[in-house]
Parts: structure tokens; sequence; C-alpha cells
């Protein structure tokens, strides 16, 4: 892997419905490179899939994150899992995991019942994640077009009018509308492990002023490090880096602890990383039911 597919790499973890041409005419290679370097990173597995990952209150569910400990990953996943539907699971270097679930009602509730069922196991974190940036108005033409996506991100409009009985002039317009969601991403799932030289990692930054405020200085300080663009909840931010030296992983993540308004830094390399979309399917299939247009309106009742 070399810093050209790298920098595919991110423009496709950030949207992997961009063409290969305009890839190309971003980073000053032919679409034809950039179709022959993607095929590339999916046969030697640097790319294991593109995927459609919609967070979770867009769809009427909140989010329980943990950050746990010890190696027993199996018996972590089984644990929560009677609590909520899995949403992620992140093993990361060190024997610490990150997982979340999604669950439909009385998140704190399920955060203490979570945390009885979890008392053998050694738990540094578990948070619920809010943002309130989150205003979703998905129609069930954005539904049916979603559950189409979930298999294949990057189908074509053509493709997604014939499997879904609308005309391309209706997906082209819901998929514009999916692409400015921000809760809605359109992304790749990558294999850390085989990234040769470049050794992806994040950091979890607990905010404790104005987010937008701070997200923009760490912005101005590390978008050159940026593997893709920074996830935010309510009061932390999640910095997606990358760098070809362990030492200056180090010095990137020192230098975080001197922004204005930092609470807290902590440091994630992560081993592989699992998405699930169990629980979309599920969600998509009770949408489909709702006699609604509009669906928001009954999702949050």
């Amino acid at each position: 892997m070399d810093k050209l597919d790298r920098q595919i790499l991110s423009h496709l973890l950030n949207n992997c419905r961009k063409s290969d041409r305009q890839i190309g005419n971003e980073i000053g290679i032919s679409g034809v490179a950039v179709k022959s370097r993607i095929q590339k990173m999916i046969e030697n597995k640097i790319i294991e899939k593109f995927a459609l990952k919609i967070e979770p209150p867009v769809l009427g569910f909140s989010v329980l994150y943990f950050v746990v400990t010890g190696k027993e990953i199996d018996d972590i996943i089984q644990k929560i899992g009677l609590v909520g539907e899995l949403f992620f699971v992140v093993p990361c270097v060190g024997g610490v995991t990150v997982c979340s679930i999604v669950v439909k009602e009385n998140p704190t509730q399920k955060m203490e019942l979570a945390k009885n069922l979890l008392r053998d196991i050694r738990v540094l974190s578990i948070f619920e994640a809010k943002n309130p940036e989150i205003r979703s108005d998905l129609t069930k033409t954005d539904i049916g077009i979603i559950d189409i996506l979930l298999q294949d991100p990057r189908l074509k409009i053509e493709e997604i009018a014939e499997k879904s009985g609308f005309s391309t002039k209706t997906v082209a317009r819901s998929l514009e509308k999916l692409q400015n969601d921000e809760a809605i991403q359109f992304t790749a799932i990558y294999n850390p492990k085989n990234m040769g030289e470049f050794i992806p990692f994040a950091i979890l930054v607990g905010v404790k002023g104005d987010i937008k405020k701070t997200l923009a200085k760490l912005d101005k300080t590390f978008s050159g490090s940026f593997l893709q663009k920074p996830f935010v909840h309510m009061n932390q931010i999640v910095l997606f880096m990358y760098t070809d030296n362990i030492y200056k992983m180090d010095d990137l993540s020192a230098k975080v602890p001197h922004i204005e308004e930092i609470l807290s830094v902590d440091l994630f390399i992560p081993k592989k990383i699992t998405f699930q979309n169990k629980w979309v399917q599920n969600a998509i299939m009770m949408a489909k039911k709702s006699k609604k247009l509009h669906l928001m309106s009954e999702i949050h009742s």
C-alpha cells in the first residue's frame, strides 16, 4: 500500500459512492488507475467491503458504547447482546475492545443491566452516545433505497432503479438526500492489519466546551493526518487518523490535550473492524409496515 492507495482509501471511507474519475481528479491520477488500485486493495483484503453505516438515532434507536478489556471477546459480545442488538465490534491492540449495541427504549435502564451482566469483566467505560445534530426525515422511498444499498452501497442509479421499481430521477433525488445526511455514511470496511506501513488509529476526545469550536481547532491542527473525517457525539469527538511511524502516533496524541476545552484523550489502535446490519434490516422491516409517508414522527414516538 502506497501514498496514493491511502488517499484513495480515505476518499472511499468518507464517501464510497465517489466515482473513480472524481477521486482521480482530486488526487492527480486517471479514473482507470483509481479503479485498478481499488480492485487491488480488495484482492489484497485491505478493503473488506463497502458499507452503508447508519447512526441508530435516525431509525429511532439509542446507542450504548462499551470499552472493555480482556480476551473473552465472544463472552462480552454474548452478554451485551442480551441487552440490545450489536452495532459494531473493534478489538484493539493491548487487549481493549470497543463495541456498541443499539437499544429501542430505556437506554439508562439498559445501561445498568449491561453493567450488571459485565460485573465479572473489567469495564473501562460505558456511555450512551448522543448527537443533537441528527435531524433526519426519511420517507418510505428512502427506506426502500436504503434496503437495496445495504447490499452494495456503490450500485449505480440505474441498477437501484431497476431493483426498486422507482424512476432514476426519484433514486437520484433520494441518493442526494442520503449523502447529505450527516447520520448516514457511505463508507468502506478495511482491515488495519493489511495496510502495510500505514498504521490506523483513533483518538477519543472528551470535550467540556463548545464542541464545534473544538472540532475546528482539531481539524486545523490534525487534518493532514486524518484517515477519514471525525465523528462527533454530544460531548465527544472521535478522530480517525493514520501514521507511518508509531512514534509519530504518540507525538500526535500528545498534542491533543494542549487544545483548549479538551477534557480527556484516549488512544485506540484497531486490529479488526466489524459492523452489524441486522438491527438496520429489522428496523427497515418495521418502517415498511408503517402507513405514514414520513417516518420520523412514528419512529420517535
